[in-house]
């Protein structure tokens, strides 16, 4: 399912949420700037190019073609960052291991039996591991999206009904992988809640980077994406806004 994204990359870098810059703060503090960094599934370089704006030396895997040569665009004037098309699992690790390793949304499509320990073996001893994930929650345009829970169920078989947004408190906090894998401190959980506006068209661009939606058959998906977007424009002005949290779990390497 991870390859699916790369099957329209410029949608993908036109409307794929980015990270808020709180987070970036907090990695700048716990390793230092000018520190080399491992980022995992850059995409098209949301994470990217505040990681090399905020002066790290950050070596970016995308397995994508199309999405690494936009994040290469993107990158294009600074010197201190280069983007190379492979897959983590297959990659070669350099002698040489980084201060941190940073995986933006992209460490659940990893496999299970390999993340955890080639990310610590990419890792100098005491660098950091940092795992963000993006979560829709409760808020913004609450009734809208009890509205689009109507649309998914009546044209997404897979749709379990009566599903609700969470609120920010239900999204886990979850440890257990790091300290099973025993190469890892206990995690630091920072957590940022934020909120985006976007028009009907927006909308319907955004769930186009999701595998969800790609891979629906495409008379159902053209359904649903007409149900929701006459949902929007007919009962919210052509506008909704989406609330989000991003959490940032960040672990010390052991050893």
């Amino acid at each position: 399912m991870r390859s699916v994204f790369t099957e329209d990359a410029d949608l993908y870098d036109r409307y794929r949420p980015g990270y808020p810059a709180q987070l970036f703060d907090v990695l700048t503090a716990a390793v230092g700037e000018g520190a080399r960094v491992l980022e995992i599934g850059c995409g098209t370089g949301q994470a990217t190019v505040p990681l090399v704006a905020r002066g790290f030396a950050v070596t970016a895997l995308e397995p994508g073609e199309e999405l690494a040569e936009i994040a290469r665009r993107h990158l294009a004037y600074y010197v201190s960052a280069r983007v190379v098309v492979a897959a983590f699992e297959d990659w070669s690790l350099p002698p040489v291991g980084f201060e941190l390793v940073v995986a933006a949304g992209s460490f659940h499509w990893l496999d299970p039996a390999v993340r955890m320990v080639k990310a610590a073996d990419a890792l100098r001893s005491r660098g950091a591991l940092a795992v963000v994930s993006t979560h829709h929650i409760a808020g913004g345009s609450d009734e809208f999206f009890a509205q689009a829970q109507q649309c998914y169920e009546r044209f997404d078989p897979n749709t379990e009904p009566g599903q609700r947004l969470p609120v920010a408190d239900e999204i886990p906090k979850d440890p257990e992988e790091f300290h099973r894998s025993a190469r890892f401190s206990p995690p630091e959980f920072h957590r940022y809640e934020w909120e985006a506006s976007y028009t009907t068209d927006q909308y319907l661009g955004l769930l186009m980077t999701c595998s969800r939606h790609r891979a629906m058959p495409t008379s159902a998906r053209d359904q649903l994406l007409g149900c929701i977007g006459q949902r929007i424009d007919a009962d919210h002005d052509g506008v909704i806004t989406m609330r989000y949290l991003t959490q940032l779990a960040l672990a010390k390497r052991l050893g």
